[in-house]
C-alpha cells in the first residue's frame, strides 16, 4: 500500500505499510521505514488494525465508502479521558478536514468491537 493508498502526481507512492496478518477478516498493518500510524485514507479495505510490538491491540481505523477515515478505536493513554495516563479504550470521530473528537467508549460499542481487541484486558 502506498503512503495514503493513492498516487502522487500520477506516480506510484512508495509502500509504507505491509499486511502482517488478519483479525476477524480485518487487515493488520505494520508500518515500514519508520511509519507508525495507520493511513488517513484506505486503499481497498473498510478498516485496518495496528498492534503494539507485543501483539496487543493498539488501534483500529474505519473508513467510509469513499475511503476516508471516519472512526478510530484506540487503546492507549488518552489524557482527555484518564488524566493519570493509563491505557483506556476510547474512540475518535473524524470530519473531512481530519479534525478529530475524543469520546469515551460505551459498553455497547465495546461489546460490538471486542473481537478485535487482541490482548486487551477489559
Amino acid at each position: 500500500m502506498g503512503g495514503r493508498g493513492t498516487f502522487a502526481s500520477g506516480n506510484n507512492v512508495a509502500y509504507t505499510y505491509q499486511t502482517s496478518g488478519f483479525i476477524e477478516g480485518v487487515k493488520v498493518l505494520t508500518g515500514l521505514n519508520g511509519k507508525h500510524s495507520l493511513p488517513e485514507e484506505a486503499h481497498s479495505s473498510s478498516a485496518y488494525i495496528k498492534l503494539k510490538p507485543d501483539g496487543t491491540f493498539h488501534e483500529m481505523r474505519l473508513y467510509d465508502k469513499n475511503h476516508y477515515l471516519t472512526l478510530e478505536i484506540a487503546y492507549h493513554p488518552e489524557p482527555k479521558i484518564d488524566p493519570k495516563g493509563r491505557p483506556v479504550l476510547h474512540y475518535h470521530t473524524y470530519d473531512r478536514n481530519f479534525n478529530r473528537t475524543t469520546h469515551r467508549m460505551p459498553k455497547a460499542m465495546r461489546k460490538h468491537f471486542m473481537k478485535y481487541f487482541k490482548g486487551v484486558k477489559l
